[in-house]
């Protein structure tokens, strides 16, 4: 007997139907064709156990089962459920008439139960792009699932609970999540808040602007100075995710297997922060088993890269692709692969080996030679890739020993999203383009246009300080900005010397 059980493959962040024909006829050999790995090929054990435990009888007869389509290749284990779904209907221990209105999917136990699997999310959506009436999985990845409406969504604990489902002995509880209610009730948890943060008012105002414009900043300052700490509050001051963005943001966790259990979508923007020992293929994504890496997992978010002169040189020339095409394209011999990363980029580093160069009290012992050294590790064009440059000094005692609150994280988000509801608007025309940091060459001509007294000051800040001509392009996007939480339409000479402020490694004393 033939019949057909349909599960999902995963290719980058989306998934691809697989149909998994079954076919008994008479003989004593078992064949798995299709392209399966060999997490795939070795689910034959575990259906074998787990439809002996549960009483039911494994086919004695010749099994044929071809994966379709099948020059993709099957990876992993959460084809378990499908298989052995497949092969007891192809026996007739289930009614297959109702199969072909289901994608299965779920990795089996010995004793058939069921474990979470990676990709729940995108498999469900292409589901209901395809027409099927529900997705059965395992329970831990169902209201993962069920964020997709128009889309039945079943999570079972074990194999028997489809087996008597099929066999029309038992009814499923469909799983139900109201996804903007749970979107919208989740937007605001965040562990970290500005109000803590003592002093430091200059680089709270360049995170304000960073945030404001999606800008790539760089702290620059001696161990201790709130380097980190400020950077995993940032967060708190971003934009609140879409609804189409949550979406887009859990469907790559989904597929990394980073979503918790009984997660559904991730309502606040990621904050990621690889060490400096990471790896390319940890980095960019790829892998024997593609998967998505650090820069697509901070896609819609923040990628915080801390002791950014401790990373390996070749680790840091990979982020200047991302950074400007924001999406990383994996190519290898059996697959190529574009994974999302637009994200914003946070780096933070010592001045020199010592960590003391330039601090206002204590002296550096580092040579000019090693400062220099040191600061090389980060090519300059890299560097230009940062619209902000700060530099940050250790707070005095007086503010560490202030009990009084800081500005709350809440606050400072208001001024935010009116600065990028103007950006929304002035962009709602351009295609690709939400925020400032996004600009084109072209774009600048049309909306970052300075007075003539701030076209003067920029001049004398090019020649004195030497700077590129993408250092220019960053400083009208950064003075663009700064104009926007002003609510100003023009960009005056203020607007410009507080961006040309922002280029504190572009200044002499840090030649």
């Amino acid at each position: 007997m033939l019949v057909k059980v349909f599960g999902a493959a995963l290719q980058g962040v989306d998934a691809t139907i697989v149909t998994i024909e079954v076919n008994i006829t008479r003989g004593v050999q078992f064949f798995l064709v299709g392209l399966p790995d060999n997490a795939v090929k070795e689910s034959h054990e575990r259906i074998v156990s787990a439809v002996g435990h549960n009483g039911l009888r494994f086919p004695r007869s010749q099994v044929v089962i071809n994966m379709a389509p099948a020059d993709i290749r099957k990876e992993g284990s959460a084809y378990d459920l499908p298989l052995a779904i497949g092969l007891l209907a192809a026996d007739g221990q289930i009614d297959a008439s109702r199969l072909e209105r289901y994608v299965i999917m779920g990795e089996m136990g010995l004793d058939g139960a069921l474990m979470p699997i990676k990709g729940s999310l995108p498999i469900a959506i292409k589901a209901r792009e395809l027409g099927y009436d529900g997705f059965i999985l395992p329970r831990q990845n169902a209201r993962e699932a069920a964020v997709v409406n128009k889309l039945k969504v079943y999570g079972v604990d074990n194999m028997m609970q489809v087996v008597r489902f099929f066999n029309g002995e038992e009814t499923l509880e469909e799983t139900v999540v109201d996804t903007r209610a749970e979107f919208y009730a989740h937007q605001s948890d965040f562990d970290f808040d500005f109000s803590d943060v003592k002093g430091q008012q200059n680089v709270k105002r360049a995170f304000e602007v960073a945030a404001s414009g999606s800008h790539n900043i760089i702290l620059i300052g001696p161990p201790g100075s709130g380097k980190s700490m400020m950077a995993k509050r940032l967060p708190s001051i971003l934009p609140p995710l879409s609804l189409a963005e949550s979406l887009e943001t859990t469907k790559i966790h989904s597929v990394a297997g980073k979503l918790g259990s009984g997660t559904s979508l991730i309502a606040v923007r990621p904050f990621r922060s690889p060490h400096h020992t990471i790896s390319s293929v940890a980095l960019v994504g790829g892998g024997s088993n593609p998967q998505p890496g650090e820069i697509s997992l901070a896609h819609n978010g923040v990628l915080f890269c801390d002791e950014f002169p401790e990373f390996p040189r070749h680790i840091l020339e990979l982020l200047r692709q991302p950074l400007e095409d924001r999406h990383i394209t994996v190519s290898r011999a059996k697959y190529a692969i574009d994974y999302p990363a637009n994200f914003m980029m946070v780096a933070s580093m010592n001045p020199c080996p010592c960590g003391y160069y330039n601090h206002p009290t204590r002296p550096c012992v580092c040579s000019p030679a090693q400062v220099q050294r040191y600061l090389g590790k980060i090519s300059g064009p890299l560097m230009d890739r940062f619209d902000i440059q700060c530099e940050i000094t250790p707070v005095p005692f007086e503010k560490l020993s202030d009990t009084q609150q800081g500005e709350p994280s809440a606050v400072i988000r208001e001024r935010v999203i009116r600065a990028r509801e103007i950006q929304t608007a002035r962009f709602r025309g351009e295609k690709g383009i939400h925020c400032n940091a996004q600009m084109t060459k072209q774009m600048l001509d049309r909306y970052a246009v300075p007075e003539a007294e701030g076209i003067g000051l920029l001049k004398q800040a090019m020649e004195r300080l030497c700077l590129s001509a993408r250092a220019y392009d960053r400083i009208l996007k950064v003075a663009r900005t700064i104009a926007d939480l002003a609510q100003s339409e023009q960009i005056t000479s203020e607007h410009i010397a507080e961006a040309i402020g922002y280029r504190s490694l572009d200044r002499g004393d840090w030649v």
